[in-house]
């Protein structure tokens, strides 16, 4: 009996001692030199001012005259470069694009990753930046699970005419359940409520303001949802229910056969499509040819 006891023990103390550690991992800062934009792209660097914050690093591309102008976000652990692929296709089409490092990630600073939260500062810091680079210009979002969440979370909406979001987790709780039961069965299961106290002391945000689900309803702009349907990290319910509770006007787009994955580089030539048809329903830019 004592030695069920102790073996117990040993197991908790153990699983406690490796969620700790998982949740540093994971929170941990991924900044990393970035460097120069790429030749084939008329890009400039930029730094875009935050209030009592280092600035937001990244690119700036001009497009067509009197067309919009389109903001994307990247992925947790990625950088803008991670967008580029993004870039290229909406530059063509005329747009303007801005690519940016989110806060602890690449090129902008930051103390810990914050899973959408201080990231949304982010968004509402590049938004002020394309509108004044762009007057009178409506402004899209393509945000990509981390950048979705930047979108739908902080502390009021964001002032955006577009917005497409793609493989956005629906609360943080259940998040961190489908990755850990990913990875070790019904014991991550288990372990989840050891990992999620941690969000609290650790990022001073309460794991409940980390609810995508819960906040998308406060959203104006039309909005397009993309998911791949093979997601096991955000399953396809979740993406229902986040998709049922946004307002309209709204549309769902389902990669077929994609998992938690560039849904961009997995299936290039119909995502263009949807998203360019997207964009230009509701943004219609005015081309001067």
């Amino acid at each position: 009996m004592r030695k069920s006891a102790l073996f117990i023990a040993i197991c908790l103390i153990g699983g406690t001692i490796a969620t700790i550690v998982v949740a540093e991992i994971i929170a941990a800062p991924q900044q990393r030199i970035v460097g120069p934009p790429p030749d084939n792209l008329p890009a400039e660097s930029v730094f875009i001012e935050r209030e009592q914050a280092s600035p937001v690093a990244g690119w700036f591309i001009a497009g067509r005259p009197n067309h919009p102008g389109i903001l994307l976000l990247h992925g947790i652990r990625a950088d803008r470069r991670s967008m580029l692929g993004r870039a290229y296709f909406l530059y063509e089409a005329g747009y303007s694009v801005l690519l940016i490092d989110m806060q602890a990630h690449g090129e902008t600073p930051g103390s810990y990753i914050t899973f959408g939260y201080r990231e949304s500062y982010d968004v509402h810091a590049a938004l002020r930046y394309l509108r004044a680079r762009l007057p009178d210009q409506p402004l899209g979002i393509v945000g990509v699970s981390l950048g979705g969440a930047a979108v739908l979370l902080g502390e009021k909406p964001v002032n955006a005419d577009a917005l497409v979001l793609e493989a956005v987790y629906s609360a943080l709780d259940q998040a961190v359940q489908n990755r850990l039961t990913i990875r070790l069965g019904e014991v991550g299961r288990l372990l989840a409520p050891l990992l999620l106290w941690q969000v609290e002391p650790r990022l001073g945000i309460a794991v409940e303001s980390l609810s995508p689900v819960s906040s998308i309803s406060a959203l104006t702009a039309p909005i397009m949802i993309v998911a791949g349907t093979e997601d096991k990290r955000t399953r396809p319910d979740e993406t229902e229910k986040l998709f049922s509770l946004a307002p309209e006007p709204k549309q769902l787009y389902w990669v077929q056969g994609a998992r938690h994955e560039d849904l961009h580089q997995y299936q290039p030539q119909e995502y263009e499509h949807k998203v360019l048809a997207f964009f230009d329903k509701y943004l219609r830019p005015t081309v001067d040819e």
